[in-house]
């Protein structure tokens, strides 16, 4: 309880440029009143202490029972820009808050964004948003909020913090994935003629001796006449496996080598990001760890939410991979490629901007 109390009543007091003059003004005047024992600059000078007391005390009426609340996207990227909802509650009952600034604290330190509340009534919430932009991926704490105010005559910035601690995961850089010239298809699509009787429909044909007779489509061979199966895609031509290789070279890598690792983890994350778009089944594998097989927003989430969080490491470990894997495999490393940093190794391929290497691999156990 007194920790609470004594949290609640941290205040700082900074003078505003006016504010300066205004007290400086003050001293001349009462010096002058105490040399010369005029009246008038008695109460001129007592005039301006009423001001500053009273200022001092609205000050502290409108900082008092003020709640706020942070409201952040789903998911933030590196180098995005994206918008902050921040809440501001006026618990009062009769009196409202005039000029409130809200700052976000980051691990202490004030972001460069403030949320600026002209009139928040007793009993009312009002909300806004501010712009900000994370340039690299990773974990990143909030401590709290400050909020001040230099209400009602802008001599004075009082300010109190409000310990409020909040994670956000901000995820990789991700962008479009493009087939390089001339080619159309993505990876594990040109295999579509293989048919499965477990995936997605893809077309009727006549029944030809030698076919499963679990295919026949009854009712369409009722209908025809004739008997017709049901020909379905394989399912293992939509599953991929994203391999990342996150080992470094030295324990103290360069500021190049450091920016190749990150575009190497800004391409898995883009991978990801453009299967799951088309209904794959995508799973993530790395040398400390690894995201299971899965398809969908969620699946996504936890790909992107590992690959923010992912270390480099010097350790030779081998890959967390699965013993069997029925669909296709992309390799991604931070390594300079010596040519060009299209896919090799297949006829579905990508050309990522920036120097990393992507290339597909046969086996997962071999990558």
């Amino acid at each position: 309880m007194f920790e609470r109390w004594r949290a609640a009543s941290r205040r700082s007091l900074k003078f505003t440029r006016e504010g300066k003059y205004f007290v400086a003004l003050a001293l001349g005047i009462g010096f002058a009143a105490i040399n010369t024992g005029n009246n008038l600059l008695f109460l001129i000078l007592g005039m301006m202490l009423a001001l500053i007391v009273g200022s001092g005390v609205l000050s502290e009426l409108t900082l008092r029972s003020l709640v706020v609340s942070r409201h952040s996207p789903e998911r933030i990227f590196a180098g995005k820009p994206f918008l902050m909802g921040i809440g501001l509650a006026n618990q009062k009952r009769r009196l409202p808050s005039f000029s409130i600034e809200v700052e976000d604290l980051l691990a202490g330190r004030s972001l460069d964004k403030k949320c600026y509340f002209l009139k928040v009534p007793a009993g009312r919430t009002q909300h806004t948003s501010y712009r900000h932009t994370f340039a690299r991926r990773g974990l990143y704490r909030f401590s709290g909020y400050q909020i001040s105010t230099k209400f009602p005559f802008a001599l004075f910035r009082k300010s109190r913090p409000v310990d409020d601690g909040f994670e956000i995961v901000v995820y990789p850089t991700v962008f479009p994935i493009f087939p390089p010239a001339g080619q159309q298809a993505d990876l594990g699509e040109l295999a579509i003629a293989r048919i499965d009787r477990r995936g997605d429909f893809h077309a009727m044909r006549e029944y030809q001796p030698g076919d499963d007779p679990r295919a026949i489509h009854w009712r369409k061979s009722a209908q025809l006449s004739r008997l017709v199966i049901r020909e379905n895609e394989d399912q293992a031509t939509r599953r991929i496996a994203i391999f990342l290789d996150n080992r470094q070279r030295c324990a103290a890598p360069s500021e190049a080598e450091l920016e190749q690792q990150e575009q190497a983890v800004s391409h898995a994350a883009s991978l990801a990001v453009h299967y799951i778009k088309r209904g794959y089944t995508v799973r993530l594998v790395t040398r400390s760890e690894g995201v299971s097989a899965g398809t969908g927003p969620a699946q996504l989430t936890r790909i992107l939410r590992t690959l923010a969080l992912l270390e480099f490491t010097t350790a030779d470990a081998p890959y967390a991979a699965p013993a069997k894997w029925a669909g296709e495999c992309v390799f991604v490393s931070a390594a300079a490629p010596s040519a060009s940093p299209r896919l090799q190794g297949g006829p579905g391929g990508f050309t990522p901007p920036g120097g990393t290497a992507v290339k597909a691999v046969p086996d997962p156990r071999a990558a």
